[in-house]
């Protein structure tokens, strides 16, 4: 069977969406509600940002992945792996199975496996579906990034309403003057804070960047030590074990155990399922989004309300 070349899938990173959504609408203060008291707010917006990237970019497949709990193959290797996270707040915690409930009756594929994030989730099924389709991975996290090449875009949403940037390699090197590579690199010498990784202790984004540019990896920085400042040098042979950590820590897997074809990610949008839950929920207000879409190939440009 030939393959698919006019298919382009939308991998959805739904955990990225998910907290936008919650911290967009609840930074004043309000949290939307059911008449029953069950907190909507980031599942509403989640519903907002997931169909007018489905307007932009017009996937004729879509799949989302979602983190399934703390512990996972990094926090093995380094148990100070994202130990800096806070608890997420309360109205959000029994979001995380419901936007999973809307997804599904959506008629679009929840994707997650114990024991690995949703990055290597979205890593993996974009290596694999790459071979045959177009991919645009949807997300906040410029980690993402690594991931790109010919076949495959990033789609960094940005603040406001339909405000992405799309990178590609060319985008990438123009940009930020890496390769999807170096990406992963410039993690292993600067670190991360968000995901509580130290990387090479002194060695900033600027500097990091710098050596990248004049040895093109790791190794090859490594390899140029006795060219490097008495500084730096000092600081890389004084944390090499975390430089390769770090770095380890960084690289998003494309190697996950999933089972997904591209034949069950067909955006197909099951209107009778999703009218039943978005009434279920009480977002009358949201119909507006069901009855624009067209059929499975695309749906009609649509007037969103601000997004954050």
């Amino acid at each position: 069977m030939a393959p698919e070349t006019s298919s382009r899938i939308m991998i959805v990173d739904g955990m990225a969406l998910l907290f936008r959504a919650f911290y967009a609408s609840a930074y004043g203060g309000y949290i939307r509600k059911t008449k029953a008291g069950l907190p909507t707010n980031a599942v509403y917006g989640f519903l907002q940002y997931f169909f007018d990237a489905v307007s932009t970019f017009e996937p004729t497949h879509v799949v989302c992945c979602w983190d399934m709990g703390k512990g996972t193959f990094r926090t093995e290797k380094y148990d100070g792996y994202k130990s800096n996270r806070v608890e997420p707040p309360l109205e959000l915690i029994p979001q995380f199975e419901l936007v999973k409930e809307v997804v599904a009756e959506l008629g679009v594929p929840n994707v997650g496996i114990v024991g690995y994030e949703a990055d290597d989730c979205i890593g993996t099924l974009a290596s694999c579906f790459s071979e045959e389709s177009e991919v645009y991975i949807l997300t906040g996290d410029h980690d993402m990034l690594q991931l790109v090449n010919d076949k495959v875009r990033v789609v960094i949403m940005k603040k406001g309403r339909s405000n992405y940037k799309v990178y590609d390699p060319a985008e990438l090197l123009e940009e930020r003057g890496l390769t999807p590579l170096q990406v992963i690199d410039l993690k292993g010498f600067m670190g991360d804070t968000s995901d509580n990784y130290p990387g090479v202790k002194g060695i900033g984004e600027k500097t990091a960047l710098k050596l990248l540019t004049e040895y093109g990896t790791v190794e090859g920085v490594i390899e140029n030590l006795h060219l490097l400042p008495k500084g730096v040098r000092a600081k890389i042979e004084a944390d090499l074990d975390m430089l390769h950590l770090s770095r380890e820590l960084a690289e998003i897997r494309c190697d996950v155990p999933i089972v997904c074809t591209l034949t069950e990610c067909l955006w197909e949008l099951q209107r009778e399922t999703a009218t039943r839950k978005f009434r279920e929920l009480e977002f009358d207000s949201l119909m507006h989004l069901i009855a624009a879409v067209q059929d499975e190939r695309g749906i009609v440009q649509i007037e969103l309300g601000d997004l954050g």
